[in-house]
């Protein structure tokens, strides 16, 4: 007897138990979730019994909802199982929802945070649009500025973490390797060098600990997230070992903050605030007799007695996340357009020649002298889309809006992919052209619909951040190399990969150290 002949029947029988789970779970999910009477909401595409859209939205749901836009228009409704979710394509509906109405649509949906053990501090990413949030973003901006957003001083961070990144890929000495992990580890040291004050080396056993946890939260499929806003649906053996790694993931990542934190603690000095995380100290220490300050005692002056301050944590980790992996992720894809695009890459440095030539650092100054740079950024920045759905809005009241009824407590998706892809706005939108960026005269134009970091009230607190990471690490290093494909190997993928960001498809480059 085979062994096959063994594993195969127990194989099936696994595969059959799974489908009945499924069977049991929309029977269950159908029962208690009743579909919405009103049949106000905008018109959608038809769902499937018990499970409405949601398998149609399993994969590349930007490509998918922007093909249903087609049809249903800028304004749609879709159903994950019974729950009505209107969805927002296309600039005009998207500003006219977050920025002309944003009094309804700046909320957040009420879904538990995965693996939090305190549901109430939601950062600034999941909070609903209270007091709360409006305190803690109007601090964290305010912190970011002290130490160095917008400064001469955050320049000379990044452009430290520029030549120790320039000094690993010299190493590579023309071999063949993958820079993706190298733009994680330059990024999350920025964001280190700000938040806790260090960096770590790029061999750093901690330091790669924490970009793991970094790489698997990104890594998952939205699909197994489902059971964090469904429980029911952790009957289902692969969506519960993959949420409940997730979980694992999140809280192995809290842990690591809740260690700096007990650190900053123990070392606090109220009149030497060194960092990000030395402000939210301090902060908390002021507003202790405050008992209106949403800087509550329970959630930050806990913080610098036993570091277990969970919002601040919260806001800490999100800072990680988003500060590191979407900004690694736009540099990649900056790599790979220039290895697509020889002739553009040949540009920009000439550019950076004529401006810096072989050894002056760049800085934001020279952003004014640099169009042909600027418009390369920003069209690597339109076709990555490195977040191509916002957040989920929550509508906080009932509206009209666009001749339908939203009732007040709607989930509203924001396809940020369906304005940096729009034909009408961007002509042949898969097509690499920074000149769309350019005047007759050869001078860099902004264009609103560049709404990368969102727009209205969620707007990305890090957008100037981002913008200087970008700017600062792209010139420093095509100004020291020339990225091409492995001799031999055919060009890399300009296809990308759909998770919780668009990422391109792992590829190999050589970087050539220019003369």
């Amino acid at each position: 007897m085979s062994i096959m002949s063994v594993l195969l029947p127990a194989v099936n029988w696994l595969w059959s138990l799974q489908a009945l789970l499924v069977g049991v779970v929309l029977i269950i999910t159908t029962v208690l979730w009743k579909r919405p009477s009103t049949t106000d909401l905008p018109p959608g595409p038809r769902g499937l019994p018990l499970v409405g859209n949601l398998f149609s939205m399993s994969k590349d749901i930007p490509v998918v909802f922007q093909e249903w836009s087609k049809k249903y228009g800028d304004v749609f409704t879709v159903y994950a199982f019974s729950q009505p979710r209107v969805v927002l394509n296309g600039f005009s509906a998207i500003r006219e929802a977050l920025v002309a109405n944003a009094d309804v649509f700046s909320s957040r949906p009420p879904f538990p945070i995965a693996g939090s053990p305190d549901q109430s501090a939601k950062g600034l990413l999941f909070e609903p649009y209270t007091p709360r949030f409006k305190e803690h973003k109007k601090f964290t901006m305010a912190a970011l500025r002290d130490f160095g957003v917008g400064k001469r001083s955050l320049e000379g961070k990044i452009l430290e973490e520029a030549r120790a990144l320039s000094g690993v890929i010299s190493k590579k000495e023309n071999h063949t390797f993958c820079i993706s992990r190298l733009f994680k580890n330059a990024s999350c040291n920025v964001i280190c060098s700000l938040v806790f004050g260090s960096r770590y080396e790029y061999d750093d056993v901690k330091g790669k600990e924490l970009l793991m946890m970094i790489e698997q939260t990104f890594s998952i499929k939205r699909h197994h997230m489902l059971p964090l806003i469904f429980p029911v649906l952790r009957v289902i053996p692969s969506l519960k070992k993959a949420s409940e790694g997730f979980i694992n993931n999140q809280r192995k990542l809290r842990e690591h903050i809740r260690e700096q934190i007990a650190k900053h603690a123990e070392t606090f000095d109220p009149n030497d605030i060194r960092d990000f995380l030395d402000a939210f100290l301090l902060e908390a220490k002021k507003r202790k007799e405050d008992e209106n300050s949403t800087f509550t005692e329970e959630q930050h002056v806990e913080a610098i007695k036993s570091a277990r301050g969970s919002h601040s944590r919260a806001i800490v980790r999100q800072l990680f996340l988003a500060g590191t992996d979407t900004i690694a992720n736009t540099l990649h894809w900056a790599v790979l357009f220039m290895i697509l695009h020889p002739d553009i890459q040949q540009k920009v440095q000439q550019e950076i020649d004529s401006v810096l030539g072989p050894n002056q650092d760049p800085s934001m100054e020279h952003r004014s002298q640099m169009s042909y740079t600027e418009a390369t950024l920003s069209e690597i920045s339109r076709m990555a889309a490195t977040a191509p759905m916002a957040q989920q809005h929550f509508t906080t009241s009932d509206i009209f809006f666009r001749g339908y009824h939203i009732p007040k407590d709607t989930g509203v998706d924001v396809n940020i992919w369906s304005v940096l892809y729009d034909p009408q706005l961007w002509p042949e939108p898969n097509k690499f052209d920074p000149t769309r960026f350019l005047d007759d005269s050869g001078k860099f134009v902004r264009r609103e619909e560049m709404i990368v970091f969102s727009m209205g009230r969620r707007l990305c607190p890090g957008e100037r951040l981002a913008k200087a990471e970008l700017f600062l690490f792209f010139t420093s290093l095509l100004q020291r190399f020339t990225f091409k494909p492995p001799e031999g190997c055919p060009m890399p993928s300009a296809e990308g990969v759909f998770g919780l960001v668009y990422s391109p498809t792992p590829f190999q480059l050589v970087a050539e150290l220019r003369k």
